[in-house]
């Protein structure tokens, strides 16, 4: 995350798997709304990727998309879908539509 003021930051991620770094698409000034969960998203996005995919680039970039997206809802769970989060990842925004 590189912030750029309290409320937009640019937001990415990098794993370490087998040997080697894997930098995820990086989704340039989010809007955050609120910072609890992030990490907690990017993690069962990182997991969801590796189960589903056994892939660490789509791993990485499975976590990275669901902390971006749980970064713009209010709160500490996102409850954000698979669709969201694969939205996300084929460049949509980055918001939660309710």
């Amino acid at each position: 995350r590189r912030v750029i003021t309290a409320t937009k930051n640019d937001w990415s991620a990098i794993c370490w798997h087998d040997g080697q770094f894997y930098d995820s698409i990086q989704f340039p000034e989010l809007e955050i709304l609120d910072r609890v969960g992030g990490g907690d998203s990017f993690a069962s996005g990182l997991v969801f990727g590796f189960l589903e995919h056994n892939d660490a680039q789509k791993a990485v970039n499975y976590g990275a998309a669901h902390g971006a997206l749980a970064s713009t809802t209010p709160g500490d769970t996102s409850m954000v879908t698979r669709k969201e989060v694969e939205k996300q990842l084929a460049g949509g925004g980055a918001r939660v539509v309710r």
